[in-house]
């Protein structure tokens, strides 16, 4: 009998100006499906399936205490721990606080339904830190209830299982995802366990309009093994000597939840409200030596942090004309709050001179309450002037506010109080020529900023008390060239950029653990990306994603540390919707320097990949296994470096050869 044909959803990304197709943004944004995060992958980390978007560098270092190293388009690469200079947003709440400061632990790749990626000048429309721009979102439940088990096993006693129930009855959809995993770490004294919830729970209150509740929760226990120096990496590369002298080691609690509501006013208008609040509580113990707390001003070798934050974004838009030419504006106010409680605490009992004991919580060094706040207006107009022309402007005022209360005043070390306030008008343009149906090229140019965090504020150089507040905020120029071309059933993507930065915030020190910071003058980022995505009717897949990236200081000309000047990713795969499926990858990077002034580099590498699988669908049963081996050849790289790093122990070793095996099944009632 002849089957009745299905109309597929249409492909989108969220842009502040609404939904748009990807092909149609005057800019480089990439669309990776929840399937392909979850495709024959261990589904921890990012960094497993996103080296097929040009211009990203994601790379896990092995230490669950220090999170992924992000960077787009060289934005980000002096992160020593978490994410800086990309803003992260997870269902529409930001992951990256007021700020500047990221996290992507929070993230359960088991129910993303899709990641977003922006690359660019429009990227600056986001506000403060925003190099480039990182979205998940959660999957929407859909029909009848489907509950779901998975678990993959993998190298180095890690384990990971989840569970997923989903669904929708009349106005309401839902779905519940747990996650948890487990890893006794490559390098010694790397455990890492992360439990995480997600959850997310829609209303259809009439025809026009929605709300949807958002809930995660997740709890990090990691142990932090550091880096090491290139000897150390030589005699002992799985070694971690001085982290199990202090016992470093990272624990993590965070719990948010927001509430997203759409209202079509009529045609032309609509109406977004989105509104969220959270809490964040991290407790880190570092390995600096009790010599250096001897001295009054030392914040001691413990930090325990407790972040509470809150925000709401409002947006309008409408439809109009200008010029008898349809226009659309999008405007709106983004208000976000953090307050932070900072305590430090000697990280040892007894005498600096002679211990008792290290890698315990000791004496009080540090107590100050800090407040940032971010207040962002915000408009953008895209407008259709001709048939197949198009002209997209926007501008966002951001204005960030610091102040910090010291409540540990004793003896020399005085009140370290203190307040900044940083704010940037930041306006954008791009015009977008559609040659053909399948051909658009585009321009597009722009200004972005990114103040200081506040652990970048945090340490002062050379040991003295107070904030960093000689820190200023680095600004960007941002101008790019680019095409799409739908070839021969392929999409064809190329990109050409340049990005000029003053005040670029560089690493001064990176002593035990501890970093501060520092202005670092004037720098260009030239750059080149290019990616090719096809599938043919009988399922076989090829993706290849490249990028040339020339950052460097303009008035010495070194490489700013932490990027690798080429990277390239090459799949090739068979990937039917049912039975037997396979591929083999390829990823490769140049070296990467380690630090500004000297020659420390990571050596280039490229490492291959085999994966095997199989699904099947029987009835209401959906059931999956696969099979895969990563660095096949078994290759000892560098993974990752931890930039400056001022006792060189700048390198983070990757594994050699590792082997992943995971099935799931699921139900639908």
């Amino acid at each position: 009998m002849a089957q009745q044909a299905q109309t597929l959803p249409e492909v989108t990304v969220s842009m502040p100006s609404g939904t748009v197709s990807p092909f149609d943004v005057a800019g480089s944004v990439d669309r990776v499906e929840g399937a392909e995060l979850r495709d024959s992958r261990l589904q921890v980390n990012l960094s497993e399936s996103l080296g097929a978007v040009p211009g990203l560098q994601i790379q896990n270092r092995q230490n669950y205490a220090q999170d992924l190293q992000l960077s787009v388009r060289g934005f980000g690469a002096r992160s020593t721990f978490g994410v800086r200079g990309v803003r992260l947003y997870v269902d529409g709440i930001p992951a990256t606080l007021p700020d500047g400061q990221g996290q992507t632990s929070n993230i359960d790749i088991g129910s993303a339904d899709r990641v977003e990626i922006m690359r660019g000048p429009f990227s600056a429309l986001y506000g403060n830190s925003s190099g480039g721009v990182l979205q998940v979102f959660t999957e929407t439940g859909e029909g009848p209830p489907t509950v779901g088990y998975a678990f993959a096993a993998a190298s180095a006693g890690t384990l990971r299982q989840s569970a997923k129930a989903s669904g929708s009855t009349g106005a309401v959809d839902y779905l519940l995802s747990t996650n948890d995993f487990h890893a006794d770490g490559y390098r010694d004294h790397s455990e890492a366990r992360r439990r995480l919830v997600n959850g997310k729970l829609g209303l259809q209150l009439d025809g026009d309009s929605r709300i949807a509740l958002s809930f995660n929760s997740v709890a990090l226990r990691a142990q932090d093994p550091l880096g090491l120096t290139a000897a150390q990496v030589q005699s002992d590369r799985r070694g971690a000597t001085l982290a199990e002298q202090y016992d470093t080691r990272k624990t993590v609690d965070q719990t948010q939840i927001g509430l997203l509501y759409e209202r079509r006013l009529n045609a032309d208008n609509g109406l977004r409200l989105m509104v969220y609040r959270g809490e964040r509580k991290t407790l880190q113990f570092q390995s600096i030596p009790p010599s250096a707390q001897a001295n009054p001003l030392q914040a001691g070798g413990v930090i325990d942090l407790q972040r509470d934050y809150a925000g709401f974004d409002v947006r309008w838009s409408t439809r109009t004309q200008l010029a008898d030419r349809p226009v659309e504006v999008v405007t709106g106010f983004a208000y976000d709050t953090l307050t932070e409680q900072r305590r430090g605490y000697e990280n040892y009992l007894g005498n600096a001179a002679a211990p008792t004991q290290l890698g315990v919580q000791g004496r009080l060094r540090r107590n100050e309450t800090n407040d940032v706040s971010n207040i962002d207006p915000y408009v953008q107009a895209t407008w259709h002037f001709e048939r197949r022309w198009t002209f997209e402007a926007g501008v966002r005022r951001s204005t960030v506010r610091f102040d910090s209360q010291d409540h540990y005043v004793l003896g020399r070390n005085g009140d370290d109080s203190g307040a900044a306030r940083y704010a940037k008008s930041l306006p954008v343009a791009a015009l977008r020529f559609a040659v053909t149906r399948d051909l658009n090229v585009y321009t597009s140019v722009g200004r972005g900023f990114e103040t200081p965090t506040l652990n970048e504020l945090s340490y002062r150089p050379g040991g003295l008390a107070g904030l960093n507040l000689a820190l200023r905020p680095s600004v960007n120029d941002s101008v790019e060239l680019g095409a799409k071309a739908r070839l021969a059933g392929g999409l064809l993507t190329a990109a050409l950029f340049r990005t000029q930065t003053a005040d670029e915030i560089v690493t001064a020190t990176n002593v035990n653990g501890r970093a501060t910071f520092t202005n670092g003058g004037r720098t260009r980022r030239d750059g080149m990306e290019l990616g090719w995505l096809h599938e043919t009717a009988d399922h076989w897949r090829t993706q290849v994603a490249y990028t040339w990236l020339d950052a460097y200081f303009r008035a010495s000309g070194q490489r700013i540390p932490g990027l690798a000047q080429q990277s390239l990713f090459a799949s090739f795969g068979y990937v039917p919707l049912e039975g037997w499926r396979g591929g083999i990858e390829l990823r490769a990077l140049s070296s990467i320097q380690a630090a500004d002034a000297s020659g420390a580099l990571a050596p280039g590498y490229a490492l291959v990949a085999l994966y095997a699988g199989y699904v099947k669908r029987w009835e209401r049963w959906e059931i999956n296994a696969f099979a895969r081996i990563d660095n096949l050849f078994g290759r000892r790289v560098i993974g990752s470096v931890v930039v400056n790093e001022s006792n060189g122990r700048y390198y983070e070793p990757a594994p050699g050869r590792t082997w992943t095996v995971g099935a799931g099944a699921s139900y639908r009632f």
